[in-house]
């Protein structure tokens, strides 16, 4: 959420920043209901000193022993209409925040101008796209020629977007997410955390998934309503809500491994096939809190981690800048990693990393307590895939395969897969 001051005093300004995320702040309305509101304020306290000083004077009346019963009529209906202005600033309060709840991050100075993925800005790159003397095919077709990668079934016990995986192929998913998890608490220094699975609403506003994308989350049927989580990045900056910790503390890094459920509203007829875009996923999520004067840093240091973990797995990838037509709602700055499919002959995000700034934070009220002020104020945020298990076992399937259908397992992997050296059908 954005700082309230700053809509109040530079609406015109923050307008044209949003602008670049495709975003057009309506400043006409957030003056008139912020003015609304100020207005009704200023009533409901005149209305509420002159209530103050009329019942002190029926108690001094009373007292001296004079008539109090037009005063005491009087004093009510001061009393009525005060209930009247409550009302109305309620409502009026609730349209307020439901605009303010809707605005997004505004995004950094360095975010490049553009309106879709095409826009993106390419930073780097790491290796060369795997060359293969054979025709590549994608991870469906080796998948299915292993017999260890069964859509169809998947879609029998559940529906489409799903998958089940077994034997080697399985255990390979199995290994990927233990080596990230085992590189980033002993090299990165995060720690491990476990969470919960299910989370309520007030942490999907905290970290900006609600109340803008509600209809992308699986939401439980009972009262109160849970929702599945869609990232562990919900349950573990949360950890922070509604909390203050000392700068002895800072930063703080957490690495999470939790499936992901996400509804994919909108994305039909987009990645259909295979693992590319799942209604269910695992993740390996990195999750950083820093003072507000570390976070640029922070983002790069994050970055690092998710790209050695593609280094380590010697898959080729680039490195993008979003665009503000492609940034996030909540997101100051993104970095997208991108891994060098062959069976796609293109690359494809497999990592987003991204910088929050204050934004979740003061949703959330996580803040820091300042050792030269004394006083508390709001952390930064950042989180990234370090990585997203299901995409990255695409890309091993399509970088690793071999001209008879097999799966050379990295060397990196093979003591998680019990010296296995390749997976044939």
């Amino acid at each position: 959420m954005l700082d309230p001051q700053l809509l109040r005093s530079q609406p015109e300004a923050l307008a044209q920043r949003l602008a670049i995320k495709g975003f057009t702040l309506d400043v006409q309305r957030l003056q008139s209901l912020d003015d609304q509101r100020k207005s009704l304020q200023t009533q409901l306290q005149e209305l509420q000193a002159q209530r103050n000083r009329s019942a002190k004077e029926v108690g001094q009346r009373k007292a001296a022993g004079k008539d109090v019963a037009a005063l005491i009529e009087q004093t009510s209906g001061i009393a009525g209409r005060i209930s009247e202005i409550e009302g109305e600033l309620d409502a009026v309060r609730r349209d307020l925040d439901a605009l303010i709840h809707g605005i997004p991050n505004v995004p950094h100075e360095t975010v490049p101008s553009g309106d879709s993925d095409a826009d993106n800005e390419e930073i780097r790159r790491w290796s060369e796209p795997t060359a293969f003397d054979f025709e590549p095919v994608d991870h469906v077709s080796l998948g299915s020629g292993l017999g260890m990668m069964d859509f169809e079934t998947a879609a029998k016990i559940t529906g489409s977007r799903f998958v089940v995986m077994s034997r080697e192929i399985a255990k390979l998913h199995r290994a990927l997410i233990q080596f990230m998890l085992d590189l980033h608490t002993t090299e990165h220094g995060y720690q491990e955390t476990y969470v919960p699975y299910l989370v309520n609403s007030n942490s999907l506003f905290g970290t900006g998934q609600l109340p803008k994308f509600a209809e992308d989350q699986f939401m439980t049927a009972g009262d109160p309503a849970y929702y599945l989580i869609p990232t562990a990045e919900v349950p573990v900056t949360n950890l922070y809500a509604q909390s203050i910790v000392s700068e002895e503390e800072l930063p703080i890094c957490h690495v999470c491994h939790t499936p992901c459920f996400r509804s994919e509203a909108g994305s039909y007829g987009k990645d259909t096939r295979g693992m590319i875009r799942q209604h269910q996923f695992e993740k390996v999520e990195l999750v950083q809190l820093v003072r507000p004067d570390d976070s640029w840093q922070a983002l790069e240091e994050l970055t690092g981690h998710a790209e050695t973990v593609l280094k380590r797995l010697e898959l080729p990838y680039r490195v993008v800048t979003l665009c503000g037509g492609d940034l996030g709602f909540s997101s100051a700055k993104t970095y997208d990693l991108e891994v060098w499919l062959p069976g796609q002959n293109q690359y494809r995000e497999i990592s987003s990393c991204s910088n929050f700034e204050s934004f979740q934070a003061r949703r959330m009220q996580a803040r820091w307590r300042n050792s030269e002020s004394g006083k508390p104020e709001l952390l930064h945020t950042l989180n990234g895939s370090g990585l997203a298990v299901g995409r990255a076992l695409v890309a091993l399937m399509e970088n690793y395969q071999d001209e008879n259908g097999a799966v050379v397992v990295p060397d990196v992997l093979r003591d998680y897969m019990g010296g296995l050296g390749k997976i044939s059908p």
